[in-house]
């Protein structure tokens, strides 16, 4: 028997249920509201993997711990190199919400361009492994800042991640072959 179609894009059910375990019984109830939006976004173009993770590491990077803004910091120089590759733009500059982001945390940013430097990084490889790991350091980060409402960040990230998916599955740009993409450089 074949498997039916997915019903939700596989990273962002896997957002969705670590918003969801991560936030408190109250919080849970806002978030109910988000179900119906998060079902029938599902395909196959690799954008959308990667504008999850871009979308968890930029959200995150302000307000979680020192140690783990570094991890975000990599994070969205990766997402943002991953999308430059399947966009065929040069990897430099970063978009703009990246490079607003990273300018917020500029310890966090120096010490991701020293590492990522010459960082081999390709498109499969991020989408499988890479991906579902920034969005799970991402919520938990979210979940433990010492933020007043992190229910309101993490809710606020699950509703723009569906969005961001939303725009991009109803414009169904034309699939992108998994390109590998060349090394990570610092930001000019």
């Amino acid at each position: 028997m074949e498997r039916p179609p997915d019903l939700t894009h596989p990273l962002l059910a896997a957002l969705a249920r670590q918003v969801n375990d991560y936030t408190s019984d109250a919080g849970r109830q806002r978030l109910a509201r988000l179900i119906p939006s998060v079902i029938g976004l599902t395909g196959d173009d690799p954008h959308v993997d990667a504008r999850i993770a871009l979308r968890c590491a930029t959200t995150a990077l302000p307000v979680v711990s020192a140690e783990r803004q570094r991890v975000m910091a990599v994070a969205i120089l990766a997402a943002d190199r991953v999308l430059a590759g399947l966009d065929g733009r040069p990897p430099v500059p970063l978009e703009e919400t990246s490079s607003r982001a990273l300018a917020e945390v500029p310890d966090a940013a120096r010490w991701a361009e020293r590492f990522a430097a010459g960082m081999e990084l390709s498109t499969s490889g991020f989408l499988r492994r890479s991906a579902p790991s920034i969005v799970r350091h991402a919520v938990a980060g979210i979940a433990l800042a010492c933020v007043p409402d992190p229910d309101a960040l993490l809710h606020d990230l699950l509703a723009g991640a569906v969005e961001d998916c939303a725009a991009l599955v109803r414009s169904e740009p034309a699939q992108a072959e998994p390109v590998r993409a060349e090394p990570v450089r610092a930001m000019a």
